[in-house]
């Protein structure tokens, strides 16, 4: 089937477009994040494609006075990737890897925004993520990031907050390839696993400069991938780092940090050492992760949207769906200090952070 795609020279294989292979578990995402430097304001955006699935899903979520608002929307993809709107949420692409606009029409849920991100630096390419289970691939991707600033608006039942690029900063990344997504495989590899993930992903804002950080390990605590990134703004060329690790220290009866160190090495061995003070959270199930009913690729039906809110003193750390944080933070190298987001999903087994079962909490 021939689709607007294949108007364009993007073309990697003999096929149309909307031809995405045999892997059911193809995707391809959009996210963004922003956070006001003055305020404990916060919103997410993701938008995704599953070709194989035939449908595109979106979200958006918006935090004000201590209550995240999530407006949700799913809708049958009919092939066609480039239509890039579902229900009231639509993205455009305004300059490709400097400038997009996230737009929310007006809706019976009484949350609508207009939105427009600009980079700050150069989009990064980070190392592609492959992760086996025994024989089979559980993920293997690639994602961009970016960090920038917004200008635009939000409006919450009335009440609007005005987003200006001087205090507003955010990330926002593109990703593709195979990821878990739908409804779980009903015959995971024999003889059975227990689930096992820690991933934390790090991109930050300071004045003159962004960093960027990631790790995932395993149940012992082997590192699968991780990266170390710094951008200037005055030059713009990306330092990659030699090394990296973190260190977290964990809130009691949760798997959430309260506080972490970041420690990078450059390529002369000189230490760069980044202290996150996690100030409030934001719940990744807003957006659809780990969502038992709004998950990604689920089939809602040719069309549907949803709204609910989670109350962030309420919420419950040992909750499925509180499990997967970005928790804004303030991150300081010696005398700069920024601001950006430590995302953080761990589950099962991870020896270096004391953490045995598939969800025993930190004492």
């Amino acid at each position: 089937m021939l689709t607007k795609g294949d108007e364009y020279p993007i073309h990697q294989v003999p096929e149309p477009i909307a031809y995405a292979g045999s892997d059911r578990n193809f995707y391809d995402r959009y996210f963004f994040n922003g956070y006001s430097m003055a305020e404990e304001e916060f919103f997410a955006m993701a938008l995704g494609v599953y070709p194989n699935f035939n449908i595109m899903d979106a979200s958006f979520s918006v935090i004000k006075n201590g209550i995240q608002h999530n407006l949700r929307a799913s809708k049958h993809l009919g092939m066609e990737r480039m239509d890039t709107k579902v229900g009231p949420i639509n993205i455009e692409v305004l300059e490709p890897l400097k400038s997009l606009r996230i737009i929310i029409d007006e809706n019976e849920h009484g949350i609508s925004a207009d939105l427009t991100f600009t980079s700050r630096t150069v989009a990064l390419e980070e190392p592609r993520y492959t992760h086996r289970i025994g024989p089979k691939v559980l993920m293997d991707y690639t994602r961009m990031t970016q960090n920038g600033s917004y200008s635009g608006w939000i409006n919450i039942n009335g009440e609007k907050i005005v987003v200006s690029p001087e205090i507003w900063f955010g990330t926002r990344d593109r990703s593709w390839g195979i990821r878990p997504v739908g409804m779980p495989d009903p015959q995971p590899p024999a003889p059975g696993f227990v689930p096992q993930f820690f991933w934390v992903w790090a991109p930050v804002n300071f004045d003159d400069h962004i960093a960027l950080y990631d790790i995932n390990a395993d149940a012992e605590g082997k590192i699968w991938h991780s990266h170390g990134i710094i951008v200037s703004l005055d030059d713009n060329v990306p330092q990659e780092m030699k090394k990296v690790e973190s260190q977290i220290q964990f809130k009691s009866g949760t798997r959430h940090a309260e506080s972490a160190t970041i420690i990078f090495w450059t390529q002369k061995d000189e230490k760069i050492e980044i202290v996150v003070e996690p100030l409030y959270q934001f719940y990744m199930s807003g957006i659809g992760y780990l969502h038992p009913e709004w998950g990604h690729g689920m089939n809602k039906g040719e069309l549907a949207v949803g709204y609910d809110t989670i109350d962030l003193l309420a919420a419950n750390a040992s909750d499925l769906l509180c499990l997967h944080i970005q928790a804004i933070s303030r991150f300081t190298i010696g005398d700069k200090v920024g601001r950006g987001v430590l995302e953080q999903l761990i589950i099962g087994p991870h020896a270096p952070s004391g953490f045995k079962d598939l969800l025993d909490m930190a004492p």
